[in-house]
């Protein structure tokens, strides 16, 4: 019978536990598997006593799972004390540093179980390099060849955890001075003897962990005992067994059975008892120590299988790899868009993996709240997930992690410390992912601008945000717009400036909705003249972070609101000063006066531009993006009043424009009428200027002139009252020229009428009907050739239907009150 089948039939008959002892070959005590295969669990002497209890076990892993194949553990309740023990009491300081260290050092308990792994790792890495550099390893250490490896079990019942590894283990002499004494790191001294001895290598340091002497006595936070069972692994050294209850003496014993290593077994507090469940355990594996340098394995199984692919040459690392990373450290189930993997010794000892995620950020990650989603590490053991200083706040998008030797840590390993040495690691990330952009964008620029289009919101955060004019500009290189030199394709700032025309020493932008808008803005017309590229801002908030960003490579970014407030050029006038087509000088000097007193408590200046073709006037205010910005964020409390005079804007009107100059002449004419339009005209231009929060604001006034303009009964009664029937004859005579002239009036008409001022015309000429019957005849007729030059403008109008409907109504009315 081959030993493979005589395996399988002992599991089938006996308990796992006796089966596992009887399979368990005499003189090397290595496990026979199933498939035939030898599995090394660990090296015992032929002349070891084996007592296997099977009362109980410390995993809670159901008994048939000990034969599967990925089951694995070396975990025995096998140690016996021999001979009297010796008692040690902790020296009044150190008893209350073990108070501090179990009460106050940390503040989560769960990393005891990080120190304990982390201790654990160092040993395996002692003994690693014991046996690298020893001549005859074999003679000096026994069982050289085992496994270097570190086992965890968990018994719920007897609120138990244990942590056992295969590594250097421990003399009397060791233990006493470790265990005993507070803040003495064995593995600092283990370096340190290393470089005086010139043996140790960079990558043998790396690989030590411990520094201060204390993550040892973090167990006490959460245990009312712990024992260790050591044994080292140079020959001849006896089975030791050390126990304290944290209350200031420790006991330490010789004990039989004791393995090559160290086992810790943590009696947990009652209240603790979460950390005997193995999910738990599991979990903080995942999160503190998924990356040391040997296998874990939790009641059996292996629990840290993924690789810690950052200290990797970049090249080694396979796609799949760099999928399977980024979805356990993103948390993610999909793959990462670009991935950034580099490592640097200059100015400090770098290695970082960084990933930029492939979806769209949902709302909550666009909230500042959100952490930073790159995790620190210190030679493979997690120091903070969620590293607040690490990256600035503008980047929390990337996933990933870095890890430095170089890093600064308090005593728990917690807290940073060398606020000067983290900014410096803070700025190379945060250059080399901006240069990565920069790069990315230059070889592959629609993939970066479809990165742009989800991840833009990000950069233009940064420029805001960062205290840097240096790292303003190289973010700002990232931002892309588009321009008035060619519809649907955006630039860059660094290709803006490189076509910029002759002489051109500022950049400019112009804020708006869309592109149409942008292209009507009158605040363009004067660059437009003059063949100047401006960039279009199309998102509310990019002004604001060009405003911030202030200047590019020496170039000031300039508003075209900006532009349009400096002083006007007189390239337009004549010899004698006059701009042609403009109202004559002595004209604006009574109109400018004349519009400051209709617009007081409104305006701080009024004064004539040239930079103004088709539109009326405009409004300027010094910084036009804090001012829309304030409008519509802080100034919804704030009275008109109170709210002209922060704003204090400029009015600026064409005096070439037609409706301008029609106001001058108003002002003399019918001042209440133009008084009327020079309000509308400002409230007009306000909104152009995006300077009006609310626009239902203005329809008060705009019905106010409409009203003056289109409905003038008090003429027309007094033209009825002093005339009487001859009105009749009137209408007759403008009925004919209002026929000949419908191509030029009606559809103006047609397109003023409405329903609300006809009525009311009507109305008031009724209220009269009392006094003078002929009024009634008046009021028919008015309201035929009213109605009749509306019919005769359907046909240049867009809704012919619409207009019939509307003057059958007004018939109605009319009927009614006649």
């Amino acid at each position: 019978m081959s030993v493979a089948n005589g395996l399988l039939r002992l599991q089938k008959l006996a308990r796992p536990s006796f089966a596992l002892a009887r399979c368990l070959h005499p003189a090397t005590g290595r496990l026979y598997h199933s498939s035939g295969r030898l599995q090394e669990v660990h090296h015992i002497p032929a002349t070891a006593s084996w007592t296997l209890p099977l009362s109980r076990s410390l995993t809670t892993k159901p008994a048939e799972d000990a034969g599967d194949s990925g089951y694995h553990s070396i975990i025995r309740d096998q140690e016996k004390t021999v001979g009297n023990s010796d008692k040690h009491e902790f020296q009044a300081e150190t008893r209350m540093l073990l108070d501090i260290v179990a009460r106050s050092l940390y503040s989560d308990k769960e990393v005891f179980v990080r120190e304990l792994v982390s201790n654990a790792s160092d040993a395996l890495e002692k003994f690693r390099f014991l046996i690298q550099s020893s001549a005859d390893g074999s003679g000096e250490f026994v069982e050289a060849d085992r496994s270097l490896e570190i086992h965890i079990g968990t018994n719920k019942q007897e609120r138990q955890l244990t942590i056992q590894d295969t590594g250097i283990g421990m003399t009397r002499e060791e233990l006493i001075a470790h265990l005993g004494t507070i803040a003495r790191s064995g593995s600092k001294h283990f370096i340190e003897q290393l470089k005086e001895s010139g043996k140790g290598t960079q990558e043998n340091v790396q690989n030590i962990i411990g520094q201060f002497g204390v993550g040892f006595y973090s167990a006490f936070m959460v245990a009312d005992r712990v024992d260790v069972y050591t044994r080292s692994a140079r020959a001849g050294s006896p089975g030791l067994k050390w126990s304290s209850d944290g209350s200031g003496t420790f006991e330490v014993q010789e004990a039989e059975n004791v393995a090559v290593g160290t086992k810790i077994v943590v009696h947990l507090k009652g209240d603790c008892r979460e950390f005997a469940d193995e999910d738990r355990i599991r979990e903080v594996i995942r999160k503190y120590s998924n990356f040391v340098g040997s296998p874990i394995y939790l009641n059996g199984k292996q629990a840290n299988q993924i690789q810690p692919i950052w200290l990797m040459e970049p090249k080694q690392v396979t796609a799949d790899q760099h999928n399977e990373f980024y979805r356990f450290v993103g948390n993610t189930f999909d793959v990462p868009r670009f991935t950034l993997h580099y490592k640097t010794d200059v100015p400090l000892s770098i290695r970082a993996l960084l990933y930029f995620p492939e979806g769209k950020p949902g709302l909550f990650e666009m909230s500042r709240d959100t952490d930073i989603g790159v995790a620190l590490y210190t030679r493979k053991v997690l120091i903070q997930s969620k590293t607040e200083n690490l990256l600035p706040k503008w980047l929390r998008f990337l996933k990933g992690v870095v890890d430095s030797e170089d890093i600064p840590l308090n005593l728990s390993r917690e807290l940073l410390q060398n606020s000067a040495l983290i900014r410096k690691l803070r700025v190379a990330l945060t250059n080399r992912a901006l240069r990565f952009l920069h790069d990315r964008s230059q070889k592959e620029p629609e993939s970066y601008d479809k990165f742009y289009k989800d991840y833009g919101l990000f950069l233009k955060e940064g420029i805001v945000t960062s205290q840097e004019q240096q790292e303003k500009e190289e973010i700002a290189r990232l931002l892309r717009f588009e321009t008035s030199k060619e519809a649907g394709r955006t630039v860059s700032l660094p290709e803006y400036c490189e076509r910029q025309a002759e002489g051109q020493k500022d950049i400019y932008y112009l804020a708006a909705p869309n592109r149409t808008l942008a292209e009507a803005s009158p605040y363009y017309e004067s660059l437009k003249k003059r063949g100047i590229e401006v960039l279009f801002c199309y998102e509310a908030y990019d002004e604001l972070v060009l405003m911030q960003l202030g200047m590019y490579l020496g170039k000031n970014l300039v508003s075209v609101e900006k532009e349009m407030r400096r002083s006007d050029s007189a390239k337009d006038a004549g010899a004698d000063g006059v701009i042609e087509g403009s109202l004559l000088q002595t004209q604006i000097d009574e109109l400018l006066p004349w519009l400051k007193q209709r617009l007081a408590g409104k305006v701080s200046t009024v004064k004539t531009t040239t930079k103004l073709d088709s539109h009326p006037c405009v409004v300027t205010v010094e910084e036009m993006a804090a001012a829309r910005h304030f409008i519509k964020t802080q100034s919804h409390n704030m009275s008109e009043e109170n709210r002209y005079a922060l704003l204090q804007p400029q009015f600026e009107i064409n005096a070439k424009h037609p409706i301008i100059k029609k106001l001058h002449k108003l002002t003399t004419s019918d001042p209440e009428l133009a008084e009327l339009l020079a309000k509308q005209l400002f409230s007009n231009a306000m909104v152009g200027a995006g300077l009006v929060d609310d626009p239902r604001m203005l329809l008060t006034s705009m019905n106010d002139l409409l009203q003056k303009k289109l409905v003038r009964p008090s003429l027309a009664l007094a033209r009825c009252h002093q005339q009487g029937p001859a009105i009749v004859r009137g209408l007759n005579h403008n009925s004919g020229r209002f026929r000949h002239g419908k191509q030029r009036h009606t559809k103006k008409m047609a397109e003023a009428i409405t329903e609300t001022n006809l009525v009311t015309f009507l109305q008031q000429l009724a209220e009269i009907n009392a006094k003078y019957p002929i009024i009634k005849t008046v009021a028919v007729l008015l309201a035929k050739k009213l109605f009749l030059g509306a019919f005769y403008s359907i046909w240049l109008v867009d809704e012919p239907n619409s207009l019939i409907a509307t003057i059958k109504k007004l018939l109605q009315k009319v009927k009614d009150l006649m």
